[in-house]
C-alpha cells in the first residue's frame, strides 16, 4: 500500500485530470460517447477511493469497451478532437484564424491543453492507480496489440468504435500528425481552424456518404466503393454528369439532375461512383427516400452555409395521383421566396420520364365538367420532371451494350475464359434471367466468379 504522500499525489493527480475534464468550454462532448462517459466515471472512483469493488467494475467496463474501440486511448481522443461540432470547428469553416473572437480562440487554447493532458492518462497509469488501492489485484492495462485484427460484429459498434473507417482518413491528414508529435496541442489551435475550414466539422467530417433517417442525418460508415472506372457504356450521361458535378464542386451554378432509364442500366451506381471519385474534395451523398422528401427545406437551409458540396440522392422516384410529398421536392427544384443554395443539387433517377403517374382517364373530353382546368392539371404533371435541369437518358441495353459492359467487368475479374465462352455464356444468362442489362452484367459476372474459384 502507498505511504500517505504517494496517497495524496496520487488523489491530486486524479482530481487535477477531473477538473480539466469538468472545465472543458467547447470540447465537452468529446466525452459524450459511453467510452469517454466510463472514463470519466473512473476517475470519479479513483478520486473518491471509497468503493474499491465499485472502481475495479467500472474499470472493467471501460477495457471491454476501449477493446471494442480497437486502438489507443490517445488515438480515441484525437479523432473525438477532430470530428467535434462546438462553435469554434464550426466558425472556423468559413473565417480564418484571425477573425475568430478572441474569447472564443482563449477558450480553445485552454481545451486543447486539457485534452492533451486527459489524452496522456494511459491505461497503465489508470491500472497502477487501481493498484495502489488494492494489492490483491492486478488489473490488465488495455493496449492496442491485443486488438483483433478482424472486424467487429456490426451490432457492437457505433461511429466511435470504428476505427477502420475513420482513423484512415483521419490519419492520412497532415493535422493527425501533428497532433500525435505535438507536446502542446494549444499550440496547434491556428492549424486546428484550418483543418476545420477545409475538411469541415462533425458529421461531415466524419462521413461522405448519410441518410436522413428518423428526422435526423445519419452517416453511412460502409458506402458503395463502387468508382466510375467500374462503370461501362453509357458514356455521354456519364460525361454529362460528371461535369455538372465539377461546375457544382468549382463553386459554379450547377443543375438539378434526373437520371431516367430502364432498370438495370446502371444509374443508381453513377452516381454513388461519384461520391468515391470527389470526396476528397468536399462532395457530400445525402441519401432521401420517397417518403422523406417534405424534409428537404429544413435539411437544406442547414447545409447552406457549410463549405462542402451536397448532392442530395433520391432513387427510383415516382409519384402516385394523389401523393402530395412531391411538392417540397418542387419548392427545391425551383426555389421559393428563400433562394437555392449553391453548393446543394438533387441528383434523382426514376425507370419513369414523367415523375408523377398519370392515366387515360386523366386527359380530359369536352363532355367532363368535374374540373374546369383539367388540362392545367395534366400539364403539371407532365411537366415536374421538367423542373430538373438535366435529364439524362439510358436505353435499353441492346446486345452490343450488354456485351461490351459483360467484357469490362470480366477483364477488371481478371477472369480466365475466352471471348468466344464468355460471349456465348452472358447470352444465355440473359436469356435464362433478367434480359440484357447492366445489373445483369454485373450478376452474371459474380456469378461466373464464383464457379471459376470454385474450380480451383
Amino acid at each position: 500500500m502507498p505511504n500517505s504522500s504517494e496517497a495524496i499525489a496520487t488523489t491530486t493527480a486524479i482530481r487535477q485530470l477531473r477538473l480539466q475534464a469538468a472545465a472543458l468550454l467547447l470540447y465537452a462532448s468529446v466525452f459524450d460517447d459511453p467510452l469517454g462517459q466510463t472514463f470519466l466515471e473512473l476517475l470519479d472512483r479513483l478520486q473518491t477511493s471509497e468503493d474499491e469493488l465499485a472502481c475495479l467494475q467500472t474499470y472493467g467496463r471501460w477495457f471491454q469497451q476501449l477493446a471494442s474501440w480497437g486502438d489507443s486511448w490517445c488515438n480515441y481522443i484525437q479523432m473525438r478532437l477532430l470530428l467535434d461540432d462546438n462553435p469554434f470547428t464550426r466558425q472556423s469553416q468559413h473565417q480564418g484564424w484571425s477573425a475568430l473572437p478572441s474569447s472564443l480562440t482563449a477558450a480553445v487554447c485552454q481545451d486543447l491543453s486539457a485534452l492533451k493532458a486527459l489524452s496522456q492518462c494511459s491505461p497503465q497509469q489508470i491500472c497502477e492507480w487501481i493498484q495502489s488501492l488494492s494489492s490483491n489485484v492486478r488489473p490488465i492495462p488495455w493496449s492496442p496489440e491485443q486488438a483483433s485484427k478482424l472486424p467487429l460484429p456490426a451490432k457492437n459498434r457505433n461511429p466511435t468504435q470504428s476505427p477502420q473507417k475513420s482513423l484512415a482518413a483521419l490519419g492520412s491528414h497532415p493535422i493527425w500528425e501533428k497532433l500525435s508529435s505535438t507536446g502542446d496541442w494549444s499550440s496547434l489551435a491556428e492549424a486546428l481552424a484550418a483543418y476545420h475550414h477545409q475538411a469541415g466539422a462533425g458529421l461531415f467530417a466524419q462521413y461522405r456518404a448519410l441518410r436522413w433517417h428518423g428526422h435526423m442525418l445519419v452517416g453511412i460508415s460502409h458506402p458503395d466503393p463502387v468508382r466510375l472506372n467500374d462503370l461501362a457504356a453509357y458514356l455521354a450521361p456519364r460525361q454529362a454528369l460528371i461535369q455538372n458535378t465539377e461546375a457544382l464542386l468549382a463553386g459554379y451554378p450547377a443543375l438539378n439532375v434526373l437520371l431516367y432509364g430502364s432498370r438495370g442500366s446502371g444509374k443508381s451506381s453513377l452516381v454513388k461512383a461519384l461520391l468515391n471519385e470527389y470526396g476528397d474534395r468536399g462532395l457530400r451523398l445525402i441519401e432521401v427516400a420517397k417518403s422523406d422528401l417534405q424534409h428537404l427545406p429544413l435539411m437544406v437551409d442547414d447545409m447552406r452555409n457549410l463549405p462542402q458540396k451536397f448532392i442530395i440522392f433520391v432513387d427510383d422516384l415516382s409519384f402516385e395521383e394523389d401523393d402530395d410529398v412531391y411538392k417540397a421536392l418542387k419548392v427545391m427544384l425551383e426555389g421559393s421566396l428563400t433562394a437555392r443554395p449553391q453548393n446543394v443539387v438533387v441528383y434523382a433517377t426514376s425507370n419513369r420520364r414523367h415523375l408523377v403517374r398519370q392515366f387515360h382517364s386523366d386527359r380530359p373530353r369536352p363532355k367532363d365538367v368535374e374540373e374546369v382546368s383539367a388540362w392545367d392539371t395534366l400539364q403539371e404533371k407532365l411537366s415536374f420532371s421538367d423542373r430538373f435541369g438535366l435529364t439524362l437518358t439510358f436505353e435499353p441495353a441492346d446486345q452490343a451494350t450488354y456485351l461490351d459492359i459483360v467484357f469490362h467487368l470480366a477483364q477488371q475479374a481478371q477472369l480466365p475464359i475466352s471471348d468466344e465462352e464468355l460471349t456465348a455464356r452472358s447470352l444465355q444468362w440473359a436469356t435464362r434471367h433478367n434480359g440484357r442489362s447492366g445489373r445483369s452484367a454485373r450478376q452474371f459476372v459474380d456469378a461466373l466468379t464464383a464457379e471459376m474459384h470454385r474450380q480451383t
